[in-house]
């Protein structure tokens, strides 16, 4: 028997919808309509909004779990606490470390794929480790290195085929052959964490990279000779920008100078959140790095920089709107559609659609975050 969705306003992916009801049948959605029979089945959500379940597809950590503890009860933990940040999909995130440990997380996250309760695992993004060192932030310089397919396939296939993206530095020997291998594949290839060129940068891109990783942070900047991994952002189409936005990272008005250069269609929002997400100020450990949380952010305890954050994706959504930046129609598309079209998942999360689970969020006229629903059922509510 269908229940129909009652609220003010429904964000599709390309469009919104006005106050009226959506269909629900059995975990997923049905057509929206602006009236409904009189003995029908209303979740009456009047006064408020509904939009698809937020998508982090760059997130390591969250309610005191990191992914690279390699256990399964913490990852099923962390997706049993993520609607509280309004996330319903999500890509779990490796950082640069050791062949075996980066094996052996890839097979721990398979086998927990199909158990989670909440938010759910759409694959694995490895964020690293073929970086480089001058803009290594939070990763591991030891086990940075250049990208070999023979060991890529040996993750992929402990992950059981789930690895949906990886990170590298477009500088690194034999990165063309890789990227063009594995985009075939039908992985996704970021690039960051880089000191490339722009003319480096583009080479890769060529070779199948499409998306930016944390746009401006971990990259060489802007110069007006040589415009650099930033310049690379800005200028070659077709790429999606994750962003951070939480204030911290990156000022608003560098956001909206990336929002203005990219369009809202190519800037996915993301939170690249450590284990110290919605906990208590204090001392925790990114990867094998300890780390300070303080004000809002989260700090390396050697040398003082950003390890991560500590963003709720629900906030950075609500920032980009109160910020002035973006419309709550561009917010909301950043932190759905847009990512899980950015990693070639947007045919299993980020839209309603008729058919597809019922995951979404109902948000405030203000963009809180009030309840979060995944296959039709409630899993948080404020």
């Amino acid at each position: 028997m269908a229940t129909y969705l009652k609220a003010d306003r429904f964000y599709y992916a390309h469009e919104t919808k006005p106050a009226g009801y959506l269909e629900l049948v059995d975990g997923r959605f049905g057509q929206w309509t602006e009236s409904v029979p009189s003995a029908a089945q209303v979740l009456d959500y009047t006064g408020y909004q509904i939009a698809p379940g937020l998508v982090d597809t760059h997130i390591h950590g969250f309610a005191g779990h990191d992914v690279m503890d390699n256990s399964a009860e913490g990852m099923l933990a962390m997706s049993q606490a993520l609607p509280s940040m309004g996330v319903t999909s999500y890509l779990p995130t490796t950082l640069t470390s050791s062949f075996e440990h980066l094996r052996d997380v890839s097979a721990t996250v398979a086998s927990v794929v199909d158990t989670t309760d909440g938010a759910k695992i759409q694959g694995i993004y490895f964020e690293g480790p073929y970086f480089t060192e001058k803009y290594k932030g939070a990763q591991n310089a030891a086990y940075m290195k250049d990208p070999s397919l023979e060991e890529f396939k040996i993750w992929q296939e402990a992950a059981q085929g789930l690895i949906k993206k990886i990170a590298l530095a477009p500088e690194r020997q034999g990165v063309e052959s890789f990227v063009s291998a594995v985009t075939k594949d039908g992985v996704t290839v970021a690039l960051g964490h880089s000191n490339a060129t722009y003319a480096e940068a583009k080479k890769a891109v060529a070779a199948g990279a499409s998306v930016w990783v944390h746009a401006y942070n971990g990259m060489r900047g802007l110069n007006h000779r040589e415009p650099g991994m930033v310049g690379a952002v800005y200028h070659i189409p077709q790429t999606y920008a994750e962003l951070i936005c939480d204030g911290h990272h990156v000022s608003p008005v560098a956001c909206d100078i990336l929002m203005q250069q990219k369009g809202y269609d190519h800037v996915a929002l993301i939170t690249d959140c450590m284990a110290a997400g919605g906990q208590p100020d204090g001392d925790y450990l990114l990867g094998e790095f300890p780390v300070v949380v303080k004000d809002g952010t989260a700090r390396l305890k050697a040398g003082g920089n950003l390890a991560g954050s500590i963003l709720k994706l629900k906030d950075g959504l609500k920032n980009v709107v109160d910020w002035g930046i973006a419309s709550s129609e561009e917010a909301v598309r950043m932190a759905t559609y847009i990512p899980a079209k950015s990693v070639g998942l947007e045919d299993k999360c980020g839209q309603i659609k008729a058919g597809r689970p019922a995951d979404f969020i109902v948000l405030d006229k203000d963009l809180n975050l009030q309840a979060t629903y995944v296959d039709g059922e409630e899993v948080f509510n404020k």
